[in-house]
C-alpha cells in the first residue's frame, strides 16, 4: 500500500482542474503573462501533479518566512523549502500586477501556458537571510546562494495556481510518472514497501548493492528516483546519467526494482533538502527512503570546510521522523572486498582486511584522461555510457572568457588564440567579440547595464553549445560586472557537459594606457557625454576577484600572453 500523502491529500492538480482546463486555456489567452526560468518551471510541475503536496501554489509571504524561520508553512505543516515565484519591478509594473491579478505561467521552451496564478501578494524576500537560514551560509561558493545573488529577481509573487496541462517532455516520456502514476504502478504490482533512492550523480555497483541490501533487509521492492531537473553546476548531463540507469537497473533481481525520473530543481541544501526530498518521496508513494551521507551537500564553502556536517541530514530526518511517517535508510557506505570480489558496508570490514574504492573526484578524472575504470567499481555497460559522453581531456571543448576595458587588447589576444588554436588543429576554433554576438563593432555605443547583462548571457549560451560539442571557443566581451561572469561562468558549466571546461582571464591593462592608445576616439566621445553607459569612464568595471590568469599589454607582449593561456590549457591537459 503507497504511504500517505503528504498533509493527508495529493494535491493533484492537473487532475482537479481538468474538467476546466479548455476554459483555462481560453482565459489564458487574454492575460499578462509570465515566461518562466527553468527552475520555476520544475517547480510549477511538482505543484501542479501533487509532488510537493500540500502546496497548491508559490508561497505567500506568510508561508515564505514561516518556511526560512521555521521549516513550516504558516499553518504548521513540515515544509522545509521556499517555493517561491520571483519577478523584476520590470515585469511589476509593465503588467500592472497587483493583489487580485491573474497571470498565465508559460513554458519556456515552447511558450506554452501551463497555468493561470492568482496573485495573493507582492513581497520583498530577505534574501541573505534566506541563504543564511536555508543553506547555513550567505557565501556564494553555494550554488543555490550564488544563483540567489545572480539570478533571482528582487521580487517574489503568492498564490495558487490553476493548472492547464503539464509541460510537454520528449525525453524518457515513459520514465515519467506524477505521484499518481506512481501509486497507481505500485498497486498494480501490490508493492507495499518502497524504498527510494535519490540520486543526482551516475550509480555503479557499490549503489547497487547499498539499495539491494536495503531492499532486502526490509523485505521491500527499490524505486530509483533520480533527479533530472536542475542540479549542480557541472554535474554529469541527465541525458547520459539515465542510459546509465537504464543500464544498472537489468543488474537488478527480477521484478526489485523500477526506475521513475524526478524533474526536481534541487538545491544543494543539505539537511532541509533531505527532509523536503523524503515529503516528496512520501508524495510519491514511497514508504522508505534513503539518505545518504552529506545529502545533497554541495562540497566546500569558500574557507575550504564542507558546508554541512556528514550526519547533518539523517539527524534532521530522524528529528521530524513522526511527522514524515516515511521510514529513513541511513546510507550504508560501502567498500569492495578483493579478496572475496564483493562489496560490504564499511563499518562491517574487519580489521585488516584489504578495501578498494574509487572517489567521485577519482572517477571523474579517469573519465577526463581515458584511465582505465576497473570492473570492480563499475559495469562495462555503465562505463561505455560515460565514456560516450566524456571524451579523453584532450578532445573536450572549452571556453576561454577574457574580460578587460575597451582597448585593453583583449579582441587582440583573442584572434591571436584563435590562430594558434588553428594552427595546433584538432578542434574547431570560434571566436566570439564585441558586446554584442550580433555586431563586433559596438563598443562605441550607448549601453545600460542590463543590455550588457543579457549580451554576456547571449554570448555564455553560444558558447556552452559550441564547447559541448568538442569546440575551442574564445569569447571577448567587456563584460564588467562581477555577477555577469559569474552567471556566464555558470550557464558554460551547467550546459556545456564535457566541454564545461570555462577559464576567466582578466586582461588588466590600466585605464590610462587603453585610453591613450584610443586611436578611434571612442573614450573621448564618452568623455564629453556623446555615449553613455562607457565602462571605464561613466560605468564601473569591477575586476575579477578569481581570474585564472591575469595579463597586462603593458607590461606583456601578445605572444607571451598567448603562451600563457596556451600553459594554462597544458596545465589542465585541454591541450
Amino acid at each position: 500500500m503507497a504511504n500517505v500523502p503528504h498533509g493527508g491529500v495529493l494535491k493533484d492538480l492537473i487532475s482537479r482542474d481538468a474538467s476546466i482546463s479548455s476554459q483555462l486555456l481560453e482565459e489564458a489567452v487574454g492575460l499578462p503573462d509570465i515566461v518562466l526560468t527553468e527552475r520555476q518551471l520544475c517547480d510549477l510541475e511538482l505543484i501542479t501533479n501533487g509532488g510537493f503536496s500540500p502546496l497548491e501554489g508559490f508561497m505567500n509571504e506568510k508561508d515564505y518566512k514561516s518556511v526560512v524561520d521555521t521549516l513550516r508553512l504558516a499553518n504548521g505543516t513540515l515544509f522545509p523549502m521556499p517555493i517561491t515565484l520571483d519577478v523584476s519591478k520590470e515585469k511589476i509594473d509593465q503588467l500592472s500586477i497587483a493583489p487580485g491579478s491573474r497571470l498565465t505561467l508559460r513554458d519556456p521552451r515552447d511558450d506554452q501556458a501551463l497555468a493561470i496564478i492568482t496573485v495573493e501578494d507582492i513581497y520583498t524576500p530577505d534574501r541573505v537571510k534566506e541563504c543564511e537560514q536555508v543553506f547555513g551560509a550567505d557565501d556564494p561558493a553555494h550554488p543555490s546562494v550564488a544563483y540567489l545573488r545572480n539570478r533571482v529577481r528582487d521580487f517574489y509573487i503568492g498564490g495558487a495556481v490553476q493548472a492547464i496541462q503539464p509541460p510537454t517532455h520528449f525525453d524518457y516520456v515513459a520514465l515519467r510518472y506524477t505521484p499518481a502514476e506512481l501509486r497507481s504502478h505500485f498497486k498494480k504490482l501490490a508493492w507495499r514497501k518502497v524504498v527510494a533512492f535519490q540520486t543526482r550523480n551516475p550509480m555503479h555497483r557499490a549503489h547497487r548493492e547499498l539499495t539491494v541490501r536495503a531492499a532486502r533487509q526490509r523485505q521491500a521492492n527499490v524505486l530509483i528516483h533520480p533527479v533530472v531537473g536542475l542540479t549542480k553546476p557541472g554535474d554529469v548531463d541527465h541525458y547520459t546519467r539515465v542510459r546509465v540507469y537504464q543500464a544498472i537497473m537489468a543488474k537488478y533481481p527480477n521484478g526489485m526494482g523500477h526506475l521513475a525520473l524526478l524533474p526536481l530543481a534541487m538545491r544543494m541544501a543539505g539537511p532541509r533538502e533531505a527532509v523536503w526530498h523524503a515529503i516528496i518521496r512520501k508524495n510519491f508513494g514511497a514508504t522508505h527512503f534513503i539518505v545518504g551521507r552529506d545529502h545533497a551537500g554541495p562540497g566546500k564553502n569558500s574557507q575550504g570546510k564542507d558546508f554541512y556536517g556528514p550526519y547533518d541530514a539523517q539527524d534532521l530526518v530522524t528529528k521530524y521522523h513522526e511527522e514524515l511517517q516515511i521510514e529513513m535508510v541511513p546510507f550504508q557506505q560501502m567498500t569492495y572486498l578483493p579478496s572475496s570480489d564483493e562489496y560490504q558496508p564499511i563499518d562491517e570490514v574487519p580489521k585488516g582486511i584489504q578495501t578498494l574504492d574509487i572517489s567521485g573526484t577519482e572517477l571523474r578524472r579517469r573519465l577526463k584522461t581515458g584511465a582505465p575504470i576497473p570492473d570492480w567499481f563499475s559495469y562495462d555497460a555503465v562505463v561505455k555510457t560515460l565514456r560516450e559522453s566524456y571524451p579523453p581531456r584532450d578532445k573536450q571543448g572549452f571556453v576561454i572568457f577574457l574580460t578587460g576595458l575597451y582597448n585593453s587588447g583583449k579582441d587582440t589576444v583573442a584572434k591571436a588564440l584563435q590562430v594558434t588554436f588553428n594552427q595546433q588543429g584538432g578542434r574547431s576554433v570560434s571566436l566570439l567579440l564585441g558586446e554584442n554576438v550580433r555586431d563586433e563593432s559596438s563598443a562605441d555605443k550607448s549601453y545600460a547595464a542590463e543590455e550588457r547583462h543579457e549580451n554576456a548571457q547571449r554570448i555564455a549560451f553560444v558558447s556552452a553549445e559550441l564547447a559541448r560539442a568538442g569546440a575551442a571557443v574564445i569569447a571577448a566581451p567587456i563584460a564588467p560586472l562581477e555577477a555577469t561572469r559569474q552567471s556566464v561562468k555558470d550557464t558554460v558549466v551547467h550546459s556545456g557537459g564535457a566541454g564545461g571546461n570555462f577559464f576567466l582571464i582578466h586582461v588588466a591593462t590600466p585605464l590610462e594606457h587603453c585610453e591613450k592608445n584610443d586611436r578611434k576616439g571612442v573614450y573621448s566621445r564618452a568623455r564629453t557625454g556623446e555615449i553613455k553607459g562607457f565602462v571605464g569612464v561613466d560605468a564601473v568595471y569591477e575586476a575579477p576577484e578569481k581570474a585564472d590568469l591575469v595579463v597586462d599589454v603593458t607590461t606583456q607582449s601578445i605572444p607571451e600572453i598567448v603562451h600563457s593561456i596556451v600553459l594554462l590549457l597544458e596545465t589542465n591537459s585541454l591541450l
